[in-house]
């Protein structure tokens, strides 16, 4: 069954997505989904604990071997991220399963299928079949996007459908341009003819630049990040939370591209720009959080400031480094999609001021507010949750870096306009109350009660797991750093012995 491991978290969505599609009831298709990805947070956290042995897992799919067939490859981050992604997936699930699901048709297989694109771009071993995750990806999240109707969605859902388009092109541009001049889209058969003579090194670099303009485009980074911020603010409040983890795709895909092919064979592709245009989005997130005019539009600028400083990872190929992105990443996306999980819930107990920051009735709920304070310290890098923990960490590896007196004083600046917006920002949502009199707001449905404090919860949580985790992180980035450990464990000792044997 070990062997099997592997495909379990693409088919268990898959089939519930099939299976709900056959339900006409909206509650048979509820039951099924929750089912299944409380099946698949059962199915990663396994696949986790098998990648923890250090052993690469390679999946090849109808038993053709790499890079002929379809594989797929578990490492120690792609569990991780896979786990990570269930975990979400389930929670923003319950959320929506509390009424939002009903305001469209076909949310819940839509959901499921999201879910497919998202693990299948952090299993593949293959790059076309990235670009096939990321179609999956990206074609659920069209109709999910506008999901509940209005014009702010269609206006954001065009906006985003069109750039997604265009990236899809390049994307396959770059493939082809691949496969021409090295003969193969699997990456460890990329990596080890990237060393060897006899290929058009200005054409592979070409390639290479244009796929991670792509993976940039995805992950949100300067100049290509002014779809974000309107995109995740239009989206309805779980599906925004789901999106969260979009983003961490094209930065992963970036991390895993460049520690296993670019560093080996093209350790200048990423010099210098992708550091200086990851500082320029943590700044021009850390003003955006100063200028929104809502939560939500608050928490998608907080994504983007994550985002940025995530992308510092790669351009410093660093094992230490990414050990800390690790643990950043999975702590700044559940961070993340709580602040859109809380707008939801405050737009809804303020009536008309829904979530807007001016004077109007506060949502006074004692735990409301308590999560929100607890939100905005993690989000703010405050001590003692999970975001300082996470941001001392990166500022720590990054010290000896040759940029590193600039990355820290732009981290800690930013993080200090953060907190300014947050804290201002809050009174107006929680503390400030209007003079006028208002019936009391609705109860808040247990689901979303529920599936907040949870993703509140992970701020704390995470920091007192920080030990462990950090461990787990550390022999995550080792392994992602080793790249003739991935191309032996993927295409066989002969072909590893001829990748470190290649001249540099």
């Amino acid at each position: 069954m070990n062997a099997h491991a592997p495909i379990l978290p693409i088919l268990i969505p898959f089939a519930a997505a099939l299976l709900q599609m056959a339900f006409a009831r909206r509650r048979c298709q509820r039951s099924v989904g929750l089912l299944a990805t409380a099946l698949l947070i059962v199915a990663t956290t396994w696949l986790t604990r098998l990648a923890d042995d250090g052993q690469l897992r390679v999946y090849a799919l109808g038993d053709w071997p790499a890079p002929f067939g379809i594989v797929l490859v578990v490492d120690r981050l792609a569990a991780a991220m896979t786990l990570l992604t269930a975990v979400l997936g389930f929670l923003t699930l319950l959320y929506a399963s509390a009424g939002f699901d009903e305001r469209g048709k076909h949310f819940h297989p839509l959901f499921q299928f999201q879910l497919v694109g998202l693990l299948g771009a952090f299993l593949t071993g293959d790059l076309f079949n990235l670009f096939v995750f990321f179609e999956v990806m990206l074609l659920a999240s069209y109709t999910l996007l506008a999901h509940g109707g209005g014009l702010a969605r269609t206006r954001a859902g065009i906006t985003y459908v069109v750039l997604n388009l265009i990236g899809s092109a390049i994307f396959l541009i770059a493939l082809g341009l691949l496969y021409g001049t090295l003969g193969t889209l699997n990456l460890a058969d990329l990596a080890n003819r990237l060393t060897l003579p006899g290929h058009d090194q200005a054409l592979a670099r070409l390639a290479f630049a244009l796929l991670i303009a792509v993976f940039a485009l995805k992950a949100g980074l300067l100049p290509l990040s002014f779809w974000l911020p309107h995109t995740y603010s239009a989206a309805g409040a779980p599906v925004a939370a789901l999106f969260v983890i979009m983003t961490k795709v094209g930065i992963v895909a970036i991390l895993r591209v460049q520690a296993i092919a670019l560093a080996p064979a093209m350790p200048d592709l990423l010099d210098n720009w992708l550091t200086t245009l990851a500082l320029a989005t943590v700044v021009l997130a850390a003003l955006g959080t100063l200028a929104a005019g809502r939560l939500r539009a608050l928490a998608a600028w907080l994504v983007l400031l994550s985002a940025g400083t995530l992308l510092l990872a790669p351009a410093q190929a660093s094992a230490q480094v990414s050990a800390a992105a690790i643990y950043y990443l999975v702590q700044s996306t559940l961070a993340g999609a709580a602040f859109f999980l809380l707008a939801g819930i405050i737009t809804a107990q303020r009536g008309s001021t829904a979530d807007h920051f001016t004077v109007g009735p506060p949502a006074t709920a004692p735990w409301l507010q308590v999560a929100f304070l607890t939100a905005a310290i993690t989000a703010a890098g405050l001590p003692p949750f999970s975001g300082f923990i996470g941001k001392l960490m990166l500022l720590m590896t990054l010290r000896e870096v040759a940029a590193g007196p600039v990355i820290w004083a732009v981290l800690l600046s930013c993080g200090f306009l953060v907190m300014i917006a947050l804290a201002r920002n809050g009174c107006y949502l929680l503390w400030k109350n209007q003079t006028s009199s208002r019936p009391a707001p609705a109860a808040v449905a247990w689901q979303k009660v529920t599936a907040t404090l949870l993703l509140v919860a992970a701020g704390p949580l995470l920091a007192v797991l920080a030990g462990p985790l950090s461990d787990y992180a550390k022999r995550a980035a080792t392994q992602l750093h080793a790249p003739g450990a991935y191309v032996a464990g993927v295409l066989g000792t002969a072909a590893a012995k001829s990748h470190a044997e290649a001249p540099r």
